[in-house]
């Protein structure tokens, strides 16, 4: 049982500890321990211990645009002006707290499992797990590069190519305790590019991030002299936008339970679109 757990279904060594301790596995609709050997046509059910929830979120109430629900993944597509978690100046009234009260109108307790994370200007999709197995499962994608994520930019300037690829490794700036910078002894990086649309001030392009590096499009642009609209941060200007104009539109990925390849898109903000329509 423990190496079909294990290698078949990758559940965890803590995982499967916790399972032992509070929760229970069932063979054939009996009781089993990780000992008990399994044959073809065993029907195996893993029940996880009951999540106590993030004691540490405040539940509140947050306009929420979802995009998809099941009893293992939650989509939802983020507004800007909101922060994906609480950091130290922003306590509250986040994506995570607006989850939190989701879960407690429909009686449901649970922790908040983000498999991806937006700045918090950034609008578009961000993919929730609902309980640790799926986390886990997700997790693993992640690593491996399974989960794709697009995502659509307004750039200051005309870019000159249409397609290419950022290679440029990714640090801490040593002057902020916020902005990264391309820096030789930063993490690797790798940014792929299309352009879509050229305009007499800004292009619009796509990207597909090959790494999740902290700020990674918005450092990576600004690197090749075509900053954000917006993104006042790494070089930009708010005379046209007054965020970083980058939308996560589009994810990939597998089911974590069915193993199904699901895709779902979300649609360009209002802000973005008048810029594109004009």
């Amino acid at each position: 049982m423990r190496d079909f757990l294990i290698q078949h279904k990758k559940i965890s060594r803590k995982s499967l500890s916790s399972i032992k301790h509070a929760g229970h596995i069932l063979v054939n609709g009996f009781h089993a321990t990780v000992r008990k050997i399994v044959v073809e046509g065993d029907q195996v059910e893993v029940w996880f211990p009951v999540e106590e929830g993030s004691h540490y979120l405040m539940p509140e109430p947050v306009p929420l645009d979802i995009l998809h629900e099941d009893q293992d993944i939650l989509i939802v597509n983020k507004q800007a002006d909101l922060c994906v978690h609480p950091t130290f100046s922003q306590k509250n009234g986040t994506l995570a707290n607006g989850i939190m009260y989701y879960w407690q109108q429909k009686g449901l307790t649970r922790t908040f499992h983000a498999v991806n994370r937006l700045d918090r200007d950034t609008t578009g999709i961000v993919l929730l797990a609902q309980h640790r197995f799926s986390h886990q499962q997700l997790s693993i994608q992640q690593k491996q590069g399974q989960i794709e994520r697009r995502y659509y930019a307004l750039v200051h300037g005309i870019m000159e190519c249409n397609e290419g690829v950022i290679e440029a490794p990714i640090g801490r700036n040593p002057h902020s305790i916020v902005a990264r910078e391309v820096r030789e002894d930063g993490q690797s990086a790798t940014t792929r590019y299309w352009v879509k649309k050229r305009f007499d001030q800004y292009t619009w392009i796509e990207l597909k991030l090959e790494t999740g590096r902290t700020h990674q499009i918005r450092v990576h642009l600004s690197y090749l002299g075509h900053p954000l609209l917006g993104d006042d941060l790494y070089g930009g200007t708010k005379e046209k936008m007054k965020r970083q104009a980058l939308h996560s539109y589009y994810t990939r990925f597998f089911h974590p339970t069915s193993g199904q390849s699901l895709c779902y898109e979300a649609e360009i903000p209002a802000d973005m679109k008048s810029l594109l329509d004009g």
